[in-house]
């Protein structure tokens, strides 16, 4: 495809432009493992501002691709709606410590951006923390940026009121939190319970503007890593990572903002390896990515036009190694994924897929 100038492409976007003249789909990798500070790059988050720019989380780890170690939080910022992006940035930096699992949301009255976190010393893994053989445990922070990701604040601890002192592992998201029509900001996380090595999801919520955040009831067991949407009647639905055996993400609703949930369904149409997925609402469309298939291969995007009853659309945006992912809005039926691939491990490269909501066929 002939390569198309900056204004050509802000043109599409804005205009939703017909098939026959919108580009396809648009893939440039923003973060690279071995590039920069950062043996690996894992666990990414999109997210769109109020100004409409585009902000691009991932973990960069320094020692290699585990999940302990020195890890920090690094950025990537498009002013353009992703067609072009500022140098990484490591925003947060804990020095030896892990510091992970970003999961940011938008108050869209502020505009200010409330980023929650998960850490624990690097020397600790998280086998230590579930089984309590160390005394080390996992913390919960909030940093924040009233800057459109310029800058951020020092990360204030929250431990204490979002997570119960019989919890041992703990995280956030990974993917984006959400804020509800009433302003209720909410942020999908989940915990191991002491002395079971259970695992269970739960939301964190704030009702004034992230001063102060309090937990929900859990539910489970064998869920973990989730992602929240509130649906047309005001409801929300929590979509997990799930431990049951069936390779079926599992699904529960809330009638009360994630105070509390009812019983836990599977999705049938909504195949998984367990493993992180996105989903996110834009109007009346709910769109959800992750890989596809049994095993971390096959990055595909779907769409429900009924809350998440079908879903008779997909795209697939990468056949090989793929895993964890994050969708946001970019302009007028204009998507982005960011999403881990490579060649020969999931884990060599996080993407930006930009597509059209027309790219997605029927099933």
């Amino acid at each position: 495809m002939a390569a198309i100038t900056r204004r050509e492409y802000l043109l599409l976007l804005s205009a939703g432009a017909a098939s026959a003249a919108r580009p396809a789909v648009i893939q440039t990798d923003l973060f690279v493992s071995g590039e920069g500070a950062y043996h690996t790059y894992r666990i990414p988050s999109l997210l769109p501002t109020k100004k409409g720019r585009l902000l691009a989380f991932c973990e960069g780890r320094r020692g290699g691709r585990g999940d302990s170690g020195d890890i920090d939080i690094v950025l990537r910022r498009s002013t353009d709606r992703g067609r072009t992006w500022s140098e990484p940035v490591t925003i947060l930096d804990m020095g030896p410590d892990c510091l992970g699992n970003p999961c940011p949301v938008v108050d869209r009255k502020t505009g200010t951006i409330h980023l929650l976190l998960t850490s624990n010393p690097g020397h600790v893994v998280e086998k230590q923390i579930i089984e309590q053989t160390v005394k080390e445990t996992r913390q919960v922070w909030v940093s924040t940026s009233t800057d459109d990701g310029l800058t951020w604040s020092k990360p204030a601890e929250i431990t204490a009121s979002v997570k119960a002192p019989d919890w041992t592992w703990y995280a956030t998201g990974p993917g984006v939190g959400i804020q509800l029509r009433s302003g209720r900001m909410v942020i999908p996380c989940d915990h191991a319970q002491a002395g079971t090595k259970a695992f269970f999801s739960h939301c964190i919520y704030s009702d004034d503007q992230g001063r102060t955040w309090k937990r929900g009831e859990r539910l489970g067991e064998k869920v973990n890593e989730c992602q929240v949407v509130e649906l047309r009647d005001g409801s929300l639905m929590l979509n997990m990572r799930a431990y049951h055996g069936n390779n079926q993400r599992a699904v529960a609703i809330s009638r009360d903002g994630g105070v509390t949930w009812g019983d836990i369904t599977h999705d049938q149409a909504l195949v998984e390896p367990v493993c992180q997925a996105s989903l996110i609402r834009e109007g009346n469309v709910l769109l959800f990515s992750n890989p596809a298939s049994t095993r971390r291969v096959n990055m595909t995007v779907r769409a429900s036009r009924d809350d998440g009853k079908s879903w008779p659309r997909s795209l697939v945006l990468e056949t090989g190694p793929s895993a964890y992912s994050c969708l946001a809005p970019v302009a007028r039926n204009r998507f982005a994924c960011l999403y881990e691939r490579g060649v020969k491990s999931p884990y060599e490269r996080i993407t930006l897929a930009m597509f059209h909501i027309d790219d997605l066929s029927a099933t």
